[in-house]
């Protein structure tokens, strides 16, 4: 069961880990047992902590946060060897893979595109269609799904990081024992949730500095608020309602994809996704659950166009917007704005 844990009534060690992590994007952060990290502001624009719902069976540590760092970019976890998590999930797109549709082990073409995992703690929900319910559920069935391909090598592959003395001294730490295909996964979920991207111009303009954007990002925002009506879908901090909405996309293809139908059955989620969110949104094309939009712009003028019809599109919050051309390139200089510096590094793994 899970439950929403004040960053106030987490271990004062862990706070500061967490949030000097989340500034740092974590370069400078090192499984070593003496680290003491030091306090840093979190990130203007985003939510609290508070905010931020954290299992009470997988409470955040210092040890867990950095040992899970270890294992996310550990490419020793796939099923082939192939791929680590942050090999669908890089920095030069996004936290995307920057491909259509992923790909995953053994060289598994997959049905949808990889979302990006910035501010990811902050969900409620995860996958496209909102399937799993919590970070450690989704990775472990990214783990053994066809992502990372580990099914019916799960045994091999936990047994191989218990054999490596620098992992094995860390979940005796962590978690009291060896390494489990449960606990590699809270790990692996508590170094998610420090992945925080708020630093961006526009939020430091939002703070105060008036020269983080320039004017043209600035008519932007209230072209995005104000005139296309983005806010209906993007609201908030985190640039996402976290709901699910049918806008068109691959509707017209023979055997459409119906997204969030085939968790609820309810038929007015017929094709419906969640929205994403658009911080880094720049550089995380192509875009929508199929990548089936090369490009920004498109995708720009596809929302500005209401969509694409079909009987389950949700027109109480999409209708076609008219703007002009300056108003346009004013808004694509909004969402550029939102492009986050990342700097997640692969740290030092354990080779033996």
């Amino acid at each position: 069961m899970r439950s929403s844990i004040s960053a106030k009534k987490l271990l004062g060690s862990t706070i500061l880990f967490f949030v000097t992590c989340a500034v740092s994007a974590l370069t400078a952060c090192s499984p070593t047992s003496g680290f003491k990290p030091e306090i840093q502001p979190l990130p203007a624009g985003l939510p609290t902590y508070e905010a931020m719902e954290i299992p009470a069976d997988n409470p955040m540590t210092p040890e867990k946060v950095a040992l899970g760092r270890q294992l996310f970019f550990d490419k020793r976890l796939s099923g082939d060897g192939s791929r680590s998590c942050y090999s669908c999930h890089v920095c030069e797109h996004g936290l995307t893979d920057g491909l259509p549709k992923a790909i995953g082990a053994f060289d598994k073409k997959l049905p949808r595109s990889s979302p990006t995992l910035w501010n990811i703690g902050y969900q409620k929900q995860f996958y496209w269609d909102g399937r799993s319910p919590s970070l450690e559920k989704q990775a472990m069935a990214a783990w053994t799904g066809p992502n990372m391909g580990a099914k019916d090598h799960d045994a091999e592959i936990v047994g191989k990081i218990n054999a490596l003395q620098g992992y094995h001294e860390q979940f005796h730490k962590v978690f009291g024992g060896d390494a489990t295909a449960d606990n590699i996964m809270q790990a692996i979920s508590a170094y998610e949730r420090t992945i925080i991207g708020g630093n961006t111009p526009y939020d430091r303009w939002q703070a105060g500095d008036q020269s983080a954007v320039g004017e043209d990002a600035k008519r932007g925002f209230e072209v995005f608020k104000n005139v296309a009506k983005c806010t209906n879908c993007h609201d908030g901090a985190l640039v996402t309602d976290q709901q699910y909405h049918n806008v068109g996309i691959g509707m017209d293809q023979p055997e459409p994809d119906v997204g969030r139908f085939k968790v609820t059955n309810n038929p007015q989620d017929t094709g419906a996704f969640k929205t994403p969110t658009l911080r880094d949104i720049a550089k995380s094309a192509p875009y929508f659950h199929d990548g089936s939009v090369a490009t920004l712009e498109e995708a720009v003028d596809l929302m500005l166009n209401g969509g694409k019809p079909n009987e389950h599109l949700d027109k109480k919050n999409l209708e076609k917007r008219t703007v002009t051309e300056d108003q346009r390139r004013d808004l694509l200089a909004f969402l550029k704005s939102l492009t986050v510096d990342c700097k997640l590094t692969e740290p030092p793994l354990p080779q033996k």
